[in-house]
């Protein structure tokens, strides 16, 4: 499959297809995602039970919806949507994740549809979801708006995209970078560029050029002492999340 290379770095791609094989092992590379996915997984169900009316303690909440998880890696967030009952399609430019990931789905008796294609394609192709999930990408992609516009067009009017990412301030370069990645080794160096980090204010700026309506955003949190996440209203010096629309 020819993969538009509008937005995707490959230099980026590189780095996580050569960390493909570890995707599930949560002492591995992706140790710090498996470590805040509880967190992740706490915002993104209470945004889509929020806004489409979904009862999270029924048997599959989000059935009838459908969702994309783009860069989904190996799979961490598109197999608990799968499990609520989102009809799941997980894209990732890395096609080295994507082995990795139908073979685990299959091994949870999940029916997922993973895809090696990017945002642009897909929207291109005129593809529709009711949720895109894009977290902890835009901060890899080489033109972070045109990114965004085509996340906006995979959207049906009403939908709601949940995008994440890194700040860019001095504290996340002490903690993001050389805290997780020169520290504590939980990411080889050089998984990020801290100069691709867009702080809370330019991703708002960037969704309304978009076309999108942005409507929440929190912190994602790390205590050393509980070595647990969490979500803050008020600290997004460091991860953080955002909630917009694609207005109807």
């Amino acid at each position: 499959m020819q993969v538009s290379q509008t937005t995707v770095d490959p230099a980026e791609v590189a780095k996580f297809e050569a960390m493909a094989a570890e995707w599930w092992d949560p002492a591995g590379k992706f140790k710090p995602l498996h470590m805040l996915n509880p967190c992740r997984l706490d915002y993104i169900t209470s945004q889509i039970a929020g806004e489409f009316d979904r009862d999270l303690t029924a048997p599959k909440p989000f059935e009838g919806l459908r969702l994309l998880d783009i860069g989904c890696g190996g799979g961490l967030l598109s197999e608990p949507m799968a499990r609520l009952g989102a009809t799941v399609v997980g894209a990732d430019a890395a096609a080295g994740n994507l082995p990795v990931a139908r073979i685990h789905a299959e091994q949870s008796g999940l029916d997922i549809d993973y895809r090696h294609t990017t945002a642009e394609d897909m929207a291109a192709a005129g593809e529709r979801f009711d949720v895109v999930l894009n977290m902890e990408v835009v901060e890899h992609v080489a033109d972070p708006l045109s990114y965004l516009t085509a996340c906006h067009d995979l959207l049906e009017p009403g939908g709601l995209q949940l995008c994440s990412t890194i700040n860019r301030n001095p504290k996340s370069y002490a903690m993001a970078i050389f805290g997780a990645e020169v520290v504590m080794r939980w990411l080889p160096r050089g998984t990020h560029d801290w100069s691709k980090f867009i702080t809370p204010d330019e991703l708002y700026d960037l969704m309304r050029q978009a076309g999108l309506d942005p409507v929440d955003r929190k912190g994602f949190v790390f205590n050393p002492i509980s070595w647990a996440w969490s979500l803050s209203d008020r600290d997004l010096s460091v991860n953080y999340v955002t909630a917009s629309l694609r207005p109807a």
